[in-house]
């Protein structure tokens, strides 16, 4: 290659990596602002009270806890804005329909060393103005296991925490996201 040459490449090759560079923070500054939610939630649907849940299981307070952990979840997910019955434009009810502990594995003399925690809930959400529903008792379900005398520390308290976060991923998927 004689002088001119490499000159004009060494030219093109500036603009080939200033067009990139300037792509590459073009998309990483619209990754910035990502969401998995859209944000765009109609007005009648923005606040939302969430109802504490029945409990038709022998397990007792996992309505309560279950209803605790959809509200903080649609708190940190910040696109709807959980409020108080009087001042919601839309509501979550429903119930707690099964919380069952089901043997996953066994030790060789057959004693039970890891179970699974499996929760159900039924929802309804409803738009308050219109009382249009969005759906209604739909099931979801969620599970998470342990193992007894676990030296990680799983206990049936972090299964039903992993249970409880499965259940809160499919409601705000279709509380949220599918708007």
């Amino acid at each position: 290659m004689n002088e001119n040459s490499n000159s004009r490449w060494r030219g093109t090759r500036s603009v080939i990596m200033v067009v990139l560079l300037t792509a590459a923070l073009w998309v990483a500054a619209g990754c910035g602002v990502y969401t998995a939610s859209s944000g765009r939630v109609e007005e009648n649907r923005k606040r939302v009270y969430v109802a504490f849940l029945e409990n038709d299981t022998p397990e007792a307070n996992i309505g309560v806890e279950l209803t605790e952990a959809i509200v903080r979840s649609l708190q940190e997910d910040n696109t709807l804005k959980v409020v108080g019955e009087e001042v919601a434009d839309s509501v979550i009810t429903g119930k707690v329909t099964r919380y069952l502990l089901r043997e996953m594995a066994t030790r060789p003399d057959l004693t039970v060393n890891e179970y699974q925690v499996q929760i159900a809930v039924s929802l309804t959400f409803t738009i308050k103005k219109t009382n249009e529903t969005i759906f209604e008792r739909r099931t979801f379900n969620g599970s998470g296991n342990y193992v007894l005398n676990d030296p990680q520390g799983t206990t049936e308290q972090s299964a039903r925490a992993e249970a409880a976060a499965e259940i809160v991923r499919d409601i705000l998927a279709q509380v949220v996201e599918d708007w």
